[in-house]
C-alpha cells in the first residue's frame, strides 16, 4: 500500500535516539515489561493504518515517551523531553505506536501523549486516511474508553474520548447518517446501563466531550472554514441534541431509585452526575432562532420579557430550543422531577452541612438555575400562564435553599456549605431578568405572605454584614452573594425605571428598609476601621473602582424609595457634623465621626448624582419624578441634603478647622462629591425656565425645583466662589497629595468650565481671577505634577471661550499664557544656558513649562486660535535651542516633541498661508535638529 511506512522504519523520529540523549540511561528492568508475542502485537494492530509494526520499535517508542514524561515531571532536562513529545504528535502515522502505548504502557503521561498523538495525527493526515482507517480510529477511542472505565486515571480516558469526539466531527459531514447512528446506538446502550454504571459514566462522558466539540465556543482547531463548523453544529442540534437529552435524562431515571435508596456512595451516583452535567451542557447550547409564531404582546402584558438584557457581572442568554422541544421539558414536567428529585436528596442528607458541594448537589442545582432561562415557544402559547407556573414552581423548590436569610447565614458562618446559597441568588437574577418587577415581587406571594422583593431585601442585608464582617478576606460567599443580589436589584429598578413604572409600595418599603440596614452597617464599620493603620483601612478609598460600582447599586436602591432614603440620609449627615461641631469644644477624638462621613459623602453623592463619565449629567429621574407633594423648595429633602454637605465642605476654608478635621482623604471625598454635584445640579437656567412652563402640579413643580434651586438667591455663584477657593486650597495646602490634587484639577476645576453657563459665571469671580494669577505668575503651583500642570492649563485656557468679549478673551489668555512662555523665552535665552540647563531644578521648571504650553495648545478653540498660535510663534526659536541644549535629555526632547504634536493638532484646521508657512519652516528645522542628534537610534 502507498499509505504504508517503509519496512523498519516506524517510528521514523526514533533513529538515531538513545535514552542517554535525555541524561537518563537505559533502563536494564525495561525488557521485562509486558510484552505480547510478535504475533499478538500483529493481530492487535489490525485496523488501524500504520501496517504491522517491528514489536522492538514499539517498545523503544514506548520507552523514550516514558522517560520523556518523566523527566518533564521532575523538571530535568524538559527541552529534550519535549522535543521527543513533539516528535511523536508530528511523526507520520503513529498510530500503531501510540496504541500500544496506550494498551501496554503503565505510565498515565504516557498514555495522554499517545491519545494526544492519535488526534493530531489524524486531523492532519485525514485526507490520505481511507474511510475504513478513519473509522476504526473512531471505534478504536470508543472502545478503549468503555474497556477502561474502572481506570483510575480519569484524565487519560477524558482524553481518549475527547480524541474520538474530534475525530468524529471532522468526518461529520463526510459519514452517512446511518453510520453515525450505529456509532450512536453503542454509546445510548452504555448510557442506558446496559453494561453496568462505569461504562454508563463513560457514555455519558463522551457525549459531553462531543457536545463541548461541536459548540463553536469550545471547538478545538482543525484549520477547517467557519462555515464547516457551522454545518456541524447545525447538523448535530436538528438530528441528534433532543436524542441525547433525552438519554441522559432517562439515565438519571434509571438511576435515581439507586441512589435515593443507598445509604452509601454508589457507583450510579457518578453517572447520574455526569447525565445532570450532560443536560446541563445541552440546555447552554447555542441554539439557532426558529421561525415560530408567539403571542409576544400576551406575554409581554401578563409581565414576561421577550429577550435578553444585558447584565454588568455576569452571562445570561435565554434558553430557546423551540417548540420540538416542549413535550421532554415543559408537558411531560421534567423541571418538577428534577426539583423533587433534588429536595429528595437533600432531605436524606441533611445531616450532612458539606453535601451541598458534592458533584451530584453541584450539577442537579446548576441545571435548575439553567432551566430557569428557558423561554421562548417551547412554552405554549397560553399568555405566559405555563411560564409564569414554570417560574413558580422553581421559587418554591428553591426558597428552601435560601430562607430563612438570617439562619442560614448563620450557618454558613459555622462552616456550612455555601454553594446551594449562592445558586439560591442565581435562580432569583435569572427569574427577574426574565420577568417584570411587578412580576417578579407576585411570584412568591402564592406561597408566602410577602413577595419575592421582601425576600430579596433580607438577602442582600445578610450578604452586606457577611462582606462587612470579612473586610480582610478578598473572596468571600458574602461578597458573591452580594454582587449577584445587587445585579438583581440592578434588573428590577432598571425595568421599573425603563417602563415609568413605579415600584409597588411594599417594594418600595422593602427597598427602604434595606438601604437604611445598609448605610448603618457601613457606617459600623467607618467608625470600627478609624484606628486601623493597615492597607485594609484603604477597603473605603474613593478610587477603588469596584467600591463605586457597589455604591452606585446601593444608589439604585435609595432612589426606589427616594422619599424615606434621602431624608435619612440628610438626618444622619446632620447629626454627625453636630457632633463634629460639639467635638470642637472639647478635647474627644473626632476620627470615628470623621470615618462616617467620609462614607456618608461617597453614597450621598452617587443617590444624587450619576457618573456620566464622558456625557452631560443629568438630575436622576428617579429624583425628579419623586417628592411630588413637596411645596416649598427649602423643604425638599434633596435641596436640604445638598447644602448640608456644602456647607459642612465650607469649613475647609478655615485654617484651623483645616487643620482639625479635613485631612486629605476627606477632602478627596469632598471634591470628588463637589465635582459631580456642579456637573449636574447648576443646569441652565433655561431648563428650569422649560420646565416651568409645562406646569407647577406633582413632578412637574418637583422637577422645576430641582432644576432651579441652586440658582436662588445668587447661591449658584457663591458655590462656584467657594468650588474656586477650594481648589486653591487643595492645589496649594496639601502638596505632595497626588489623588486629591488630581481630583481637584481633572475633575472639579473641569467640572465648572465644561458647561459654558457656569464657565461664564466663574470667570467674573475675583477667586478665578486670583487662581490664574498664581498659575501665569506665582511659584505655589510649580510644586503640582508635570501631569497636572497640563490638565491645569487646559482648563484654565478653555475657560476664554466663555468670556463673550472677544478683545477680553484674547487678553485673558494674554495673561494666562505670556507669562509662562516668556518665562521659556528667558530661560532658553540665558548666557549660561549650557552649564546650567542639567541642573535638575532647571529640568524641572523647563519640563513644567512645556506641559503648560501643551495644555493650552490643547484647549485651542476658534476664539482662541489666534492668541495661542502667537503664543507658539514665540517660543518656537526657544524650542530649538533647548532641542540642541537637551539632547541627550530624553525626558526634555520628549515633552517639546509632544508639545509640537498637541500645537499642530489644535491648529491645523485654522491655519491660513502665512501661518502655514511659519509653522511648516519651524517644523522642518526641529526635524533638522532631531535627525542629526538621533540619526541610527531606536
Amino acid at each position: 500500500s502507498p499509505l504504508r511506512p517503509p519496512p523498519r522504519s516506524h517510528p521514523k523520529f526514533l533513529h538515531g535516539w538513545r535514552p542517554e540523549a535525555l541524561g537518563h540511561r537505559r533502563d536494564p528492568r525495561a525488557s521485562i515489561q509486558t510484552l505480547r508475542s510478535e504475533a499478538a502485537v500483529a493481530a492487535a494492530m489490525q485496523g488501524l493504518p500504520g501496517g504491522v509494526p517491528d514489536p522492538q520499535q514499539l517498545q523503544a517508542t514506548m520507552l523514550a515517551i516514558e522517560q520523556a514524561c518523566s523527566l518533564i515531571q521532575v523538571h530535568m532536562n524538559p527541552a529534550e523531553a519535549e522535543k521527543v513529545l513533539s516528535s511523536l504528535h508530528s511523526s507520520l502515522m503513529p498510530y500503531q505506536a501510540c496504541r500500544f502505548i496506550l494498551e501496554t504502557s503503565l505510565m498515565p503521561n504516557a498514555r495522554f501523549q499517545a491519545a494526544g498523538a492519535i488526534g493530531d495525527a489524524a486531523i492532519r493526515e485525514w485526507g490520505i486516511l481511507t474511510d475504513d482507517n478513519k473509522r476504526s480510529l473512531i471505534l478504536y477511542c470508543l472502545n478503549y474508553v468503555m474497556e477502561h472505565t474502572g481506570s483510575p486515571d480519569g484524565y487519560v480516558q477524558s482524553k481518549v474520548s475527547a480524541v474520538a469526539a474530534r475525530l468524529l466531527k471532522r468526518g461529520w459531514l463526510e459519514f452517512p447518517d446511518q453510520e453515525k447512528g450505529a456509532i450512536f446506538f453503542e454509546v445510548e446502550q452504555s448510557i442506558q446501563g446496559m453494561h453496568g454504571p462505569n461504562r454508563q459514566f463513560a457514555g455519558i462522558n463522551f457525549l459531553e466531550t462531543l457536545v463541548s466539540e461541536f459548540s463553536p465556543s469550545t471547538a478545538s482547531s482543525m484549520g477547517l472554514p467557519k462555515e464547516f463548523h457551522d454545518q456541524c453544529q447545525l447538523s448535530l442540534e436538528v438530528k441528534f441534541l433532543k436524542d441525547f437529552y433525552c438519554w441522559a435524562q432517562a439515565a438519571v431515571f434509571n438511576t435515581a431509585d439507586k441512589i435515593l435508596n443507598s445509604n452509601v456512595t454508589i457507583p450510579e451516583e457518578k453517572a447520574c452526575s455526569a447525565a445532570l452535567r450532560l443536560m446541563l451542557q445541552i440546555l447552554s447550547w447555542s441554539f439557532k432562532p426558529t421561525l415560530e409564531h408567539e403571542n409576544l404582546d400576551a406575554k409581554i402584558k401578563s409581565g414576561l420579557r421577550s429577550d435578553a438584557i444585558n447584565l454588568r457581572k455576569f452571562e445570561r442568554s435565554l434558553v430557546k430550543p423551540g417548540s420540538l422541544w416542549t413535550d421532554i421539558l415543559i408537558s411531560s414536567a421534567h423541571t418538577t422531577w428534577v426539583l423533587n428529585f433534588y429536595t429528595t436528596l437533600r432531605q436524606k442528607y441533611s445531616y450532612d452541612t458539606l453535601w451541598g458541594d458534592s458533584p451530584i448537589a453541584v450539577s442537579c442545582r446548576q441545571l435548575i438555575v439553567q432551566l430557569c432561562s428557558l423561554a421562548g415557544a417551547v412554552f405554549p402559547n397560553d399568555n405566559g400562564d405555563a411560564q409564569i407556573e414554570h417560574f413558580m414552581h422553581i421559587l418554591s423548590a428553591v426558597i428552601l435553599w435560601i430562607e430563612p436569610p438570617n439562619v442560614i447565614a448563620e450557618s454558613i458562618r459555622n462552616g456550612g456549605s455555601e454553594s446551594e446559597f449562592i445558586d439560591g441568588c442565581h435562580v432569583l437574577l435569572s427569574v427577574a431578568s426574565l420577568t417584570s418587577s411587578s412580576l417578579f415581587d407576585n411570584l412568591l406571594k402564592s406561597i408566602r405572605q410577602y413577595g419575592t422583593i421582601n425576600l430579596l431585601s433580607a438577602l442582600t442585608s445578610e450578604a452586606v454584614k457577611s462582606v462587612l464582617d470579612n473586610q480582610n478576606e478578598e473572596e468571600t460567599w458574602g461578597s458573591d452573594a452580594l454582587d449577584i443580589l445587587l445585579e438583581t436589584w440592578n434588573v428590577i429598578l432598571g425595568e421599573a425605571c425603563a417602563d415609568k413604572s413605579p415600584m409597588s409600595a411594599d417594594g418600595a418599603l422593602a427597598a427602604s428598609n434595606l438601604f437604611k440596614i445598609i448605610v448603618e452597617s457601613h457606617l459600623k464599620a467607618a467608625a470600627d476601621s478609624a484606628f486601623e493603620d493597615s492597607d485594609d483601612a484603604e477597603y473605603f478609598h474613593v478610587s477603588v473602582s469596584k467600591r463605586d460600582e457597589q455604591l452606585a447599586l446601593y444608589a439604585l436602591i435609595a432612589r426606589a424609595a427616594a422619599d424615606t432614603t434621602i431624608p435619612f440620609l440628610e438626618q444622619l449627615f446632620s447629626e454627625r457634623f453636630a457632633r463634629l461641631s460639639q467635638q470642637r469644644d472639647v478635647e474627644n477624638d473626632p476620627t470615628r465621626t470623621l470615618e462616617e462621613l467620609y462614607w456618608l459623602l461617597l453614597i450621598t453623592s452617587h443617590v444624587l448624582t450619576d457618573s456620566g463619565e464622558g456625557e452631560t449629567l443629568l438630575i436622576p429621574e428617579a429624583l425628579q419624578a419623586g417628592f411630588t407633594n413637596v411645596v416649598e423648595v427649602a423643604q425638599h429633602p434633596v435641596v436640604t441634603l445638598s447644602w448640608s454637605i456644602i456647607n459642612f465642605s465650607r469649613q475647609c476654608l478655615d485654617p484651623g478647622i483645616r487643620g482639625r478635621y479635613f485631612s486629605p482623604r476627606l477632602m478627596e471625598a469632598v471634591i470628588w462629591f463637589l465635582a459631580r454635584w456642579v456637573a449636574t445640579y447648576l443646569v441652565p437656567l433655561d431648563v428650569s425656565r422649560e420646565i416651568d412652563s409645562v406646569g407647577r402640579h406633582g413632578s412637574q413643580h418637583s422637577r422645576k425645583l430641582l432644576n432651579s434651586f441652586a440658582w436662588d438667591n445668587n447661591q449658584g455663584e457663591l458655590v462656584l466662589d467657594f468650588v474656586v477657593l477650594m481648589s486653591m486650597v487643595a492645589l496649594t495646602t496639601y502638596q505632595g497629595e497626588i489623588e486629591l490634587q488630581t481630583l481637584t484639577c481633572q475633575k472639579l476645576l473641569a467640572s465648572v468650565v465644561r458647561r459654558k453657563h457656569t464657565c461664564a459665571y466663574v470667570v467674573q469671580l475675583d477667586s478665578w481671577r486670583d487662581l490664574t494669577r498664581a498659575f501665569a505668575s506665582g511659584r505655589s503651583l510649580f510644586s503640582l505634577s508635570g501631569r497636572l500642570q497640563r490638565s491645569l492649563a487646559e482648563t484654565l485656557a478653555c475657560a476664554a471661550s466663555c468670556i463673550k468679549d472677544p478683545e477680553a478673551s484674547v487678553q485673558y489668555l494674554r495673561d494666562l499664557m505670556g507669562p509662562v512662555a516668556g518665562c521659556l523665552v528667558e530661560n532658553a535665552s540665558r548666557s549660561d544656558l549650557k552649564s546650567v540647563a542639567h541642573q535638575p531644578d532647571v529640568i524641572y521648571m523647563v519640563c513644567c513649562l512645556l506641559e503648560r504650553l501643551r495644555g493650552a495648545a490643547r484647549a485651542t478653540q476658534p476664539r482662541t486660535q489666534k492668541v495661542l498660535f502667537e503664543m507658539g510663534h514665540t517660543v518656537m526659536n526657544s524650542l530649538l535651542t533647548l532641542l540642541e541644549v537637551y539632547k541627550n535629555q530624553s525626558e526634555v526632547i520628549y515633552m517639546i516633541l509632544k508639545f509640537v504634536v498637541d500645537f499642530i493638532d489644535g491648529q491645523a484646521v485654522f491655519l491660513d498661508g502665512k501661518e502655514t508657512s511659519v509653522l511648516m519652516s519651524f517644523c522642518l528645522r526641529l526635524l533638522q535638529i532631531y535627525s542629526s542628534h538621533n540619526i541610527g537610534k531606536v
